[in-house]
């Protein structure tokens, strides 16, 4: 199969709000007030929550397709921690990353526990974003 690329441009309106285009769609990513922004939106870091849980909804429906769960609906929860220090530019060990991620899934289902565990081992393989988290991806940054 051929592989997919994906792609966003965008343009900042201020120094904390920047807008994307994906497809026919517009992202705002701002940060929120106490971190200097203007609140227009979820900032980097949530985004990068949200497109993991979106990740886990898409295939955690198609890997229940396939191994006959019926799946009535799934609650996903997640949180993760950094450090700011990086970010602000002050002396620090820390990545500027998340240290953790923490994904809670609760599906509305009858599966038994053994089945549930079959399930999300193959959700967490199959997802392109818990990979990419995951995993070193090598990036390539281009100043143009």
């Amino acid at each position: 199969m051929a592989k997919a690329k994906f792609s966003i441009t965008g343009k900042n309106d201020n120094p904390t709000k920047f807008v994307a285009k994906a497809r026919n769609f517009e992202i705002v990513i701002d940060e929120p007030e106490n971190l200097g922004g203007t609140n227009a939106g979820p900032n980097p870091v949530e985004y990068i929550l949200a497109g993991y849980a979106g990740c886990i909804n898409v295939m955690g429906h198609i890997i229940a397709k396939e191994q006959g769960i019926e799946l009535n609906g799934l609650e996903i929860t997640l949180e993760g921690d950094l450090d700011p220090d990086k970010l602000f530019g002050k002396p620090t060990d820390a990545r500027a990353g998340y240290q953790e991620i923490r994904l809670q899934v609760k599906p509305d289902c009858t599966a038994t526990p053994e089945q549930l565990k079959k399930w999300i081992d193959e959700v967490e393989s199959r997802c392109p974003v818990n990979d990419n988290l995951a995993n070193t991806t090598p990036i390539k940054v281009e100043v143009v």
